[in-house]
């Protein structure tokens, strides 16, 4: 494939890879307890945690880009603290590119793990807390195994979003060659020169077959992990 983009191109396209899979990676975990927290438990402030955690999908990705910078700039209460403590600059940086894509895709992620956590009968875990079993194991051995279609499905469709995020990117991070540019970055830089037409379309080409990719990647290891699922429980 190097053969068939020029160096910017294929750094950005490494960099985008790099950026997603971080992003996926460390949200994750939040993405799997945050997905039990709303399908298991209620309590005072349920509703606004769900309201929170769906946020970046009905506001533009331009806020949510503004509200990192605010919160995780330089001069940000918690950049700021960052920087200090641990010499850490999320703005303007691929790591910081991440963090915006890990917040875009978030719902997305949480939403599929919920889904899948819904469908399944809560009594199984209550039946294996009657036995002795302590929260955790439960959660572990019984919860973890039921709703492992939607964590690989979450997993994968976070993955494609934060692939193909834009907005909270270039506010969060600008669009830096070979430090913030991204798939969609560099596409879009190739939009506003002239000539840059080539590069544009192989990189939208490249864009739609990953994402096309990643989507029937996913569709077919929930299937595989709910055949796993049931013929466990059978």
């Amino acid at each position: 494939m190097s053969g068939l983009l020029t160096p910017l191109e294929w750094e950005a396209l490494v960099l985008s890879l790099k950026v997603a899979a971080w992003a996926t990676a460390a949200s994750l975990p939040v993405g799997v307890l945050t997905a039990w927290v709303l399908a298991r438990t209620r309590f005072p402030g349920h509703a606004l945690l769900n309201a929170l955690v769906h946020i970046p999908l009905v506001v533009p990705p331009v806020v949510v880009g503004y509200a990192l910078l605010l919160t995780l700039g330089r001069n940000g209460a918690v950049g700021g603290w960052l920087y200090d403590v641990f010499g850490v600059t999320l703005a303007f940086t691929w790591k910081g590119a991440a963090v915006a894509a890990a917040v875009m895709a978030f719902p997305l992620m949480v939403r599929a793990m919920r889904q899948s956590l819904d469908a399944q009968d809560a009594g199984l875990e209550a039946a294996a807390r009657t036995l002795g079993a302590g929260r955790l194991r439960v959660f572990l051995t019984v919860t973890l195994p039921l709703m492992a279609p939607g964590v690989v499905t979450g997993a994968i469709l976070a993955f494609a979003r934060a692939l193909g995020e834009f907005g909270a990117t270039i506010t969060f991070v600008s669009n830096i060659p070979g430090e913030t540019q991204t798939l969609p970055l560099a596409l879009y830089t190739f939009t506003q020169v002239p000539g840059g037409e080539d590069g544009a379309l192989r990189l939208a080409v490249i864009s739609v077959l990953v994402a096309l990719a990643a989507l029937m990647l996913s569709e077919a290891l929930a299937r595989r992990a709910g055949a796993l699922t049931k013929g466990g429980d059978a």
